[in-house]
């Protein structure tokens, strides 16, 4: 049976969600790298990751955390260039699909084919309870070594991936 949404239950669906919005809390990953059934390439223990990463690297890539807006340089990065997982240096992003949104992460059209794997990232507390579906956001990971890149979201309109950029790794194009 298919269900037909009218003008009316639209708006009352689109006013909740603005309601509820502040209440949202910080995205983060509703699946934390490594304690998923997924058989990464890249694999290490959490004292490896930890040796590698910062504090604030570790508490994003690995605990699905999200950055404080504009606290990484490549939110506003404008030179041609590679974005690799800071994980495990796969190419993820190039320069040529980063829009410029004044938001405080680094926004990309597309990423590079088969670099990332999506996940649903329910509400926090939520439970996976079916009544916060309509909250849920899209997750998207390094599906090399599972490290937390960031959410795919509707940003002015346009269908973005909204990326942290302590996830990332900017490597410029020579000249």
């Amino acid at each position: 049976m298919t269900r037909h949404i009218n003008r009316r239950t639209l708006l009352k669906g689109s006013a909740l969600t603005l309601a509820a919005t502040p209440f949202a809390g910080a995205a983060g990953a509703a699946v934390v790298p490594g304690q998923d059934d997924f058989d990464y390439e890249v694999t290490r223990s959490e004292a490896d990751w930890r040796a590698e990463l910062d504090e604030n690297e570790f508490e994003i890539l690995r605990m699905g955390g999200t950055e404080e807006p504009k606290s990484s340089p490549l939110w506003n990065e404008t030179r041609a260039g590679t974005y690799a997982c800071k994980g495990c240096n796969l190419p993820v992003y190039s320069s040529h699909w980063k829009v410029e949104v004044d938001k405080g992460w680094a926004f990309f059209r597309q990423s590079a084919p088969n670099s990332l794997l999506m996940n649903i990232d329910w509400p926090a507390d939520s439970g996976e309870d079916p009544i916060f579906a309509r909250f849920t956001t899209i997750e998207a990971h390094c599906r090399r070594c599972g490290s937390h890149m960031g959410h795919i979201l509707i940003v002015e309109n346009e269908c973005l991936h909204c990326i942290n950029g302590a996830s990332l790794v900017f490597t410029a194009e020579t000249t």
